[in-house]
């Protein structure tokens, strides 16, 4: 099924990345004078559902506070992502170097949404799984650093957002599926599956290592602002970070993020439309996470360094 000419996996992540440009744009650009404006209840309600964690406003009436679940929480989101993606890459072995078929529920659902015919869905190219691993490499970082690594205050997350969190790995597994396409090829031994190694995905890879390891730096750098010298937390106050990219922007971990995505992008291939969809969605999401937070530190630090920008080095 075509809508206005894209499939429903091109649309799906079309209309998400108009709404958080939307959203970007109407908190960025929207007069925040009015006190009328300020006091409604839509108003309210959409900057409850756009922040989260230290951005979110803790005296927050009562009716609003009763959606929140702990930060924390983010955790569950990728062991979603660990546990759905595990078993996608699963299938697509079975297929590739066993020969099999894609379950029916799989292949009907990848034909529902790319408009494909369901009996097309025998094989998946390299490029597909090679994403689909990554994907799965960078779920399990990021679950280990939940657990390990990141050190979480009482601050809360909406009930929606959570939701939406669970929903997002889900669609996004599919999403590397469907970027890939069907491809008819023959079941191959491995020797012959890894000739098909080309120079862009090395690329890839290489920009996928280099962008992980300075995000997990830089969860490193926001962790150790709250231990001390033996590792144990001593506070839970929010402090200037400073270090690696954190010099350059107050959110480079979101810009991690953007460079993991854009190259799991080419890893799938440059003129795969949908998952470039998919890093516009990623751009304009931590682009306004990115805002929010850049403005919190403002306000909160008096001295904070004026020539940081928000998410993008040099840039914004």
């Amino acid at each position: 099924m075509l809508l206005f000419g894209f499939s429903v996996i091109d649309f799906t992540w079309i209309l998400l990345s108009l709404s958080f440009f939307l959203a970007f744009c109407l908190h960025v650009f929207f007069p925040h004078s009015s006190a009328k404006l300020a006091q409604s209840c839509v108003y309210q309600l959409f900057q409850d559902l756009i922040r989260y964690g230290k951005t979110k406003n803790s005296q927050r009436p009562g009716y609003a506070q009763i959606f929140d679940v702990p930060k924390r929480w983010f955790s569950h989101f990728y062991v979603v992502s660990v546990v759905w993606n595990g078993l996608l890459i699963t299938l697509y072995l079975r297929t590739t170097l066993q020969g099999q078929d894609l379950p029916p529920w799989l292949s009907y659902t990848l034909g529902f949404l790319t408009d494909t015919s369901v009996a097309a869905w025998k094989e998946v190219p390299l490029s597909t799984a090679l994403a689909q691993m990554l994907l799965w490499v960078h779920s399990v970082r990021r679950l280990l650093e939940c657990a390990r690594v990141s050190v979480f205050s009482g601050a809360a997350i909406h009930a929606v957002q959570y939701a939406f969190g669970l929903g997002y790995y889900v669609l996004l597994g599919l999403t590397v599926f469907c970027a890939g396409g069907p491809h008819q090829q023959d079941g191959a031994p491995v020797l012959l599956w890894l000739s098909r190694l080309q120079c862009f995905h090395a690329v890839g890879i290489l920009l996928f290592l280099w962008a992980s390891l300075h995000q997990h730096r830089c969860l490193l750098l926001l962790a150790q602002l709250r231990t001390g010298a033996s590792g144990g937390v001593h506070t839970l106050e929010h402090k200037v970070p400073s270090g690696d990219w954190f010099e350059l922007v107050s959110c480079p971990h979101y810009f991690a993020e953007l460079m993991i995505y854009v190259s799991l992008g080419i890893v799938c291939g440059s003129n795969v439309l949908t998952w470039w969809l998919v890093v516009l969605y990623v751009l304009f999401n931590q682009a306004l996470a990115a805002q929010l937070c850049h403005e919190f530190y403002l306000r909160k630090f008096e001295h904070y360094p004026k020539e940081r920008n928000a998410f993008i080095p040099f840039l914004f």
